[in-house]
């Protein structure tokens, strides 16, 4: 499903970032698929059909059982008449519905029928096959258009934030809204969110199904399923934790190989080789055993789902074989061989989906988070704009003349106090003083990197 336990750690690793305005975000995001709403609800309908299509296989091949096979084995073994002959043979008659009366039909009847709803199942698993790759395919196609338009939106927002801005923030930080962030968006749209939506759906609609067929015996195989739930959730919380020390471990790898590269030099002067490789390798134990701890975890988790799907299907034919051997009804529902058939091919496709959804809503999770993330950059806007009656700049000749300007990175640590000085075109003018000053920032102030908080710089006259 994830590639085995490898691919179940890929998905708890990443960050699993919980977002704070998913209803803002989500409406955001609803702007930007809005040109493809076709699509979507295209993707949508497609999506509803291949569910359909596995929940409906195995109500078909639970019918081929009790329509045509169970009636061709009692016939080939005695001879007995079907409505007489009890036990499987009467649970047959009672819950096939594709024949009016599976008992009168002859050997070639049998035949047609067993190929016409073969042809069904085929049809059914290509149908299935067939809309679900469309739906990821239109998925991906609209997710990949609407991650383009943010990035591009995203990379001119940044061109139009003033310099102060970028003095302010981290550039691995903005990096990183850029990359990691819509690329943790671009896995939701590539297959996370269909899945889960395909996986909720699926395990709704069978369990629906279920019931209508036999309540009791859908208790009876669903008993599992909280076990399932508890135990899913448990791992994945652990693991998550685990992943998230694995990176802050990895983080003091990096830190620990980027002091020591930059400062060879001093470590050789001062031979502290055996030292560094020490701390070196004691960070690198320490971010090895994070990451054994959070793939054991990971490990754990498919193997202990999977066993308890094995009780889930031990339980349903266990439970179905006994009543069926002893031609007990469970609770007034007559069981047929058919019907135990499908309720094993029901239990075992409604616990695929629940460690899909559980993995998968991390990221869903942390996609939403990250678009919080790149909106919130979007919405920041640039503190140096030109007023609305600002006019075109003329030919430069070049004086430039400082008028009582004042200047400040932040409002109670002024830089620059009343400076006042002009420059004539050609003219050299040296700038003097210690660290701190305010020489850069009194030359930054000339291309408007930053906006003076008082007084006023006129080029050629003009402010």
């Amino acid at each position: 499903m994830f590639g085995g336990a490898h691919g179940i750690s890929r998905a708890m690793g990443s960050d699993s970032i919980k977002p704070q305005k998913v209803g803002v975000t989500l409406r955001r995001f609803a702007v930007y698929f809005r040109p493809y709403w076709f699509l979507l609800i295209l993707a949508g309908v497609l999506l509803v059909g291949a569910t359909w299509a596995q929940v409906e296989s195995p109500k078909l091949i639970g019918q081929l059982v009790d329509c045509y096979l169970t009636p061709g084995a009692v016939s080939a073994i005695g001879g007995t008449p079907l409505a007489e002959a009890g036990g499987v043979a009467s649970g047959a008659v009672n819950n096939c519905t594709m024949e009016p009366d599976p008992a009168v039909l002859t050997t070639t009847e049998r035949l047609t029928g067993l190929g016409r709803v073969t042809l069904m199942l085929v049809g059914l698993y290509l149908m299935t096959a067939i809309l679900t790759g469309l739906t990821v395919y239109m998925m991906n196609w609209s997710g990949q258009h609407v991650l383009r338009q943010m990035r591009v939106e995203l990379f001119k927002h940044m061109h139009r934030l003033s310099i102060g801005f970028y003095s302010k923030q981290e550039a691995g930080d903005l990096m990183s809204r850029i990359t990691n962030d819509t690329d943790t968006i671009q896995q939701v749209f590539n297959f996370a969110l269909v899945n889960v939506i395909s996986g909720g759906l699926l395990i709704v609609w069978i369990g629906i199904s279920m019931f209508q067929a036999s309540f009791v015996y859908a208790l009876v195989s669903l008993a599992v399923v909280p076990i399932m739930i508890v135990t899913t959730m448990w791992f994945s919380s652990q693991a998550r934790k685990a992943f998230r020390q694995t990176r802050l471990e990895m983080g003091s790898v990096n830190a620990e190989l980027q002091e020591s590269i930059s400062a060879v030099r001093e470590v050789q002067a001062f031979s502290r080789e055996q030292e560094n490789i020490d701390n070196f390798m004691e960070t690198n134990a320490a971010n090895r055993d994070a990451n054994v701890r959070a793939v054991s975890y990971t490990s754990a988790l498919a193997p202990t789902l999977q066993a308890l799907g094995y009780l889930a299907l031990a339980i349903v034919a266990g439970v179905g074989g006994i009543l069926l051997l002893r031609g007990q009804p469970l609770f007034g529902t007559v069981l047929s061989l058919g019907l135990v058939i499908t309720f094993l091919n029901y239990v075992q496709r409604f616990n695929q989906p629940i460690q899909q959804i559980a993995v998968l809503w991390t990221n869903i999770q942390s996609a939403v988070a990250g678009g919080e993330r790149i909106f919130g950059l979007m919405d920041i806007e640039p503190t140096i704009v030109d007023q609305p009656d600002a006019k075109p700049v003329p030919t430069i000749n070049g004086e430039v003349e400082f008028k009582y300007v004042y200047a400040a990175y932040k409002e109670e640590e002024s830089v620059l106090n009343g400076i006042s000085f002009i420059a004539e075109p050609g003219q050299t003018i040296a700038i003097v003083g210690p660290t701190g000053a305010g020489k850069t920032t009194l030359v930054n102030l000339i291309p408007r990197f930053y906006d003076v908080t008082g007084g006023a710089i006129l080029i050629d006259g003009l402010d």
